[in-house]
C-alpha cells in the first residue's frame, strides 16, 4: 500500500491527461493562457495505463479521477478509461472537467466505464462567466451537465468557486440550480494555485462565509461526520434532506490528517500534495526501463515523505512552482 510516516493510506489516485485547458479562469491561469507543456514531455496513453495499473494492482489504488488542464481535450480519454476500467480489483473511475464538450462525449465515456464527473460552474450568469473564464461558454458547460446525467454519470457534482466581488452573492442561486437538476453541489475555497500568484487570504471567501449566506435561504444540517471519511468536503442536510451541499475548506478547515490522495502530473512526476514543493520522477525510470516493481518502490517512497499538512499557515509557506493546471485537481 501506499502509505505515509503519518499512516495515512493513499488509495485516491488523480491522473492529469493534460495542463492545456479552453478556458482561462482567472483564478487559474491568466487570461493569455500559459507555456504548454511539449508534447514529448506528456506521458504516452500507453504509459498512463501502465501506470494507473500499477497503482492499482500493486499499490492498493481504489478510485482513479482523470484531471487537466481539461481532460476532455485529450483525444484518448474514452480510449484510457476503457483500459482502466477492466483492471482488477475495479477502481471506481471519474473525470474532474469544465464540461466544455461533454454534450459529445458524456454517452462514449459511460460505455467506456466512467462512472461519474465533477463539472466546475462558478456562475450562472453569461456576463460574469465571460468575466471570470474570458470565454464564451457557459451554454456549453450546462449542456455538458445536462448530458451527463442522461448518460447516467451520477452522481453528478458541480464543484464552484466565489470570488469576492465576482460571483459571491451566486451562492444561493447556484445551489437552487442544482437542486431543482438533480446534481450535488461542493463550493471550495480559492486556494493559492494560481499562475499569476496573485492569490490573497483576504479575498478569499471563506466556508464560514459560504455556509451563512446559503443558512439565510436554507436550513443546513451537518451531515454524519463519520460518513465523510478522507472526504474533502463538509456535507450538510438541505431543509433537512435527502439533497446535499458540500463545503471544501481547503484553507480555513485543512482536512490534511485525513488525505488519502496521491497525483499523477501528464508529465509524469509523483506528487503527493496539492501544495508540495517536491515531485518524484516516474517517466524518466519507466522510459530508463523501469520495472513494474521498480516503478511501484518508486511511488512507494515518494508518498512516505508525504508532509503533515499543506502548511498555507506557515510563515514560511511558498506557493508551488506548478499552477493547478499543471499539477492536475
Amino acid at each position: 500500500m501506499l502509505v505515509d510516516s503519518f499512516g495515512r493510506v493513499a488509495t485516491d489516485l488523480r491522473v492529469s491527461l493534460t495542463d492545456r485547458c479552453n478556458l482561462r479562469c482567472s483564478y487559474c491561469m491568466p487570461p493569455e493562457g500559459l507555456d504548454w507543456l511539449p508534447k514529448p514531455d506528456l506521458l504516452t496513453a500507453d504509459e498512463i495505463c501502465r501506470l494507473v495499473a500499477v497503482g492499482v494492482e500493486r499499490l492498493g489504488i481504489t478510485e482513479v479521477r482523470f484531471t487537466g488542464g481539461e481532460p476532455l481535450l485529450r483525444r484518448e480519454l474514452p480510449e484510457i478509461v476503457a483500459r482502466t476500467a477492466p483492471l482488477r480489483p475495479r477502481p471506481r473511475l471519474s473525470i474532474t472537467s469544465n464540461g466544455i464538450g461533454l454534450a459529445r462525449l458524456a454517452a462514449p465515456l459511460a460505455a467506456a466505464g466512467l462512472d461519474r464527473v465533477n463539472v466546475s460552474l462558478d456562475t450562472l450568469d453569461r456576463d460574469t462567466f465571460v468575466r471570470l473564464a474570458h470565454r464564451d461558454r457557459l451554454a456549453d458547460v450546462l449542456a455538458g451537465l445536462a448530458a451527463a446525467a442522461e448518460a447516467g454519470l451520477r452522481p453528478v457534482k458541480v464543484n464552484a468557486v466565489l470570488m469576492r466581488g465576482v460571483n459571491d452573492h451566486e451562492a444561493v442561486p447556484l445551489l437552487r440550480h442544482c437542486l431543482e437538476h438533480g446534481y450535488e453541489l461542493r463550493f471550495i475555497e480559492q486556494m493559492p494555485l494560481d499562475a499569476q500568484h496573485g492569490w490573497r487570504r483576504e479575498g478569499m471567501v471563506t466556508a464560514d462565509e459560504i455556509l451563512a449566506g446559503l443558512g439565510r435561504a436554507f436550513s443546513l444540517t451537518p451531515d454524519d461526520p463519520e460518513a465523510r471519511g478522507s472526504a474533502p468536503a463538509e456535507i450538510f442536510l438541505v431543509d433537512g434532506g435527502p439533497a446535499r451541499v458540500g463545503v471544501i475548506g481547503s484553507v480555513t478547515r485543512p482536512f490534511c490528517g485525513a488525505c488519502d490522495r496521491v497525483r499523477l502530473t501528464a508529465d509524469g512526476q509523483i506528487r503527493t500534495c496539492l501544495f508540495a514543493t517536491e515531485e518524484s520522477d516516474l517517466r524518466g525510470a519507466m522510459r530508463a526501463g523501469a520495472s513494474d516493481d521498480e516503478l511501484a518502490e518508486r511511488w512507494a517512497t515518494a508518498v512516505r515523505g508525504k508532509r503533515a499538512g499543506h502548511g498555507i499557515d506557515d510563515p514560511g509557506f511558498l506557493q508551488p512552482a506548478r499552477p493547478m493546471s499543471a499539477i492536475g485537481g
